[in-house]
């Protein structure tokens, strides 16, 4: 009997070491298998995009110019520059670009990031440091501290002329308002000159800037925005008025200008009205045939700028050049008016 027993204790015995052995097997077995690919794996920061090969070493050709749009900042001498690296803080520089547009930076020593946008300057950089072996994976920001070269002049006939900051979408009417409006004396035909445009734009403003938003241009970084003086026309001798006229749309005929001076004394001589003006090889007169413009036998002159319409006194007798010199010499000191026909 005690025989009995314990055998059939020595058999549970051998069952349970054998169901434990086969979960272990199963245990180790499960361990080896390669995880599904749905498990979450640890993020890597994903590489820096390529920098096609154009661009290491000089601004490549197919770079789109400066003015094609306002977003587009282009970077340039005088710039103060704030570069970073993600994760390694030790490279974290700022730095002035030269006059050259070439800017230094640790390890990778002079860049040529002039005309570069700013993306540009930051893969440009990305690439160098990962061709040198320096960092890998390389993710650089730029930011602007100092734009010197992302300004708009504003010249000639304004309020407060200087250099203006052109961030964002800025038009023409904005920075003429910000620089404080035109002068009394200003035109309106007003010329942008393109930081890479060898030619000007010429805008004819009106009067009164909100009647006409059509000529309200976007400016652009670098641009220069001039502001003439309008032309003066002069009207003098036996007139009411005898005044200098500021025709500030630079358009004036002779009739618009007897008016704004008063018109023709009884005494002057119609007969006699001429227009001197200043040409290439001297000063030239040309008769003004004021009756048939006033019959509308004649079509009304037009005058230029500096131009002198000449009203003689009727029974005074002179030579030409007599009457030529005494005309210019009237148009010393006389009063400046505003023109608006």
């Amino acid at each position: 009997m005690e025989f009995g027993r314990f055998g059939f204790a020595c058999s549970r015995s051998l069952v349970a070491f054998a169901l434990l052995l086969l979960s272990g097997a199963e245990f180790k077995a499960a361990g080896q298998q390669t995880p599904p690919s749905s498990s979450v794996a640890t993020p890597e920061l994903p590489a820096a995009e390529p920098m096609s090969q154009a661009a290491v070493g000089s601004v490549p050709a197919t770079i789109a110019p400066a003015n094609e749009s306002s977003s587009q900042l282009r970077l340039g001498p005088g710039d103060l520059l704030e570069l970073s690296i993600y994760n390694v803080p030790e490279l974290a520089t700022k730095a002035r670009v030269g006059n050259s547009g070439d800017v230094y930076l640790p390890l990778i020593d002079y860049v040529h990031v002039g005309d570069l946008s700013v993306e540009e300057a930051q893969a440009l950089i990305q690439k160098r440091l990962e061709d040198g072996g320096f960092v890998r994976n390389a993710h650089v920001t730029i930011l602007v501290d100092e734009s010197a070269s992302q300004g708009v002049t504003i010249l000639g006939e304004i309020g407060k002329p200087g250099i203006y900051p052109a961030i964002g979408d800025r038009r023409l009417y904005d920075m003429i308002s910000a620089a404080g409006g035109f002068t009394a004396s200003a035109g309106r035909k007003v010329s942008v000159v393109r930081l890479h445009s060898a030619a000007p734009i010429t805008v004819n403003l009106p009067r009164n800037l909100a009647d006409d938003l059509e000529d309200n241009i976007q400016i652009l970084p670098g641009d220069t925005i001039t502001v003439p003086r309008a032309p003066i026309i002069y009207v003098v001798g036996d007139v009411g008025r005898p005044a200098g006229l500021l025709v500030d749309n630079g358009s004036l005929t002779v009739l618009q200008a007897l008016a704004l001076a008063g018109g023709t004394n009884h005494t002057a001589k119609m007969g006699g009205i001429r227009i001197i003006r200043k040409g290439p090889t001297g000063m030239t007169e040309t008769r003004v045939p004021l009756k048939k413009m006033l019959e509308a036998k004649a079509p009304d002159m037009n005058l230029q700028a500096d131009d002198i319409l000449f009203v003689p006194l009727s029974g005074v007798r002179s030579a030409a050049g007599t009457g030529l010199n005494a005309a210019i010499s009237a148009t010393a000191g006389l009063a400046i008016l505003a023109a608006h026909p």
